[in-house]
């Protein structure tokens, strides 16, 4: 799995011009599911993302969570996360799963970071046409790939 996750301080996704979710202070989480990919990147990553201490405290160092500020997170399918641009100038999207094992993935991700926070966790809708707006504050933009853990 890879994911994007940028702090914002707003965020929404919108399908055919009406907003489905909109957030407010908190994670805006685009996420990738590989072929390779199973309940062990699902768990992994929700646990990575829920602690990552990258919200301010009192004295303005990156040393909160989302679950420590009761922030929002917004969670978004995107298979071009898993795009391979090392041939040509089309990527190939080949890595990324197909729909019968991305979205119960996609699912479990967003059920198991809801848990984590203790909130409901807002979503797009897999395999639509979205059009995602936010607000990224900082920028504090984080890039993680259960295959590659840094």
């Amino acid at each position: 799995m890879r994911a994007v996750i940028q702090r914002v301080s707003t965020a929404s996704v919108s399908i055919g011009g009406a907003v489905k979710s909109a957030i407010g202070k908190g994670l805006m989480v685009l996420l990738g599911v590989g072929h390779d990919d199973g309940q062990a990147d699902v768990d992994w990553l929700v646990k990575k993302i829920a602690g990552l201490r990258i919200f301010p405290d009192d004295v303005g160092v990156m040393n909160l969570s989302i679950a420590d500020i009761g922030g929002d997170a917004l969670v978004v399918s995107q298979f071009t996360l898993m795009a391979s641009t090392k041939k040509g100038n089309r990527p190939s999207y080949i890595a990324a799963a197909g729909h019968e094992k991305a979205i119960p993935l996609y699912e479990a991700f967003c059920a198991a970071l809801s848990s984590a926070l203790g909130r409901p966790v807002a979503t797009g809708e897999f395999g639509a046409d979205m059009q995602v707006a936010l607000v990224n504050d900082g920028p504090v933009t984080i890039v993680i790939d259960t295959k590659n853990k840094e």
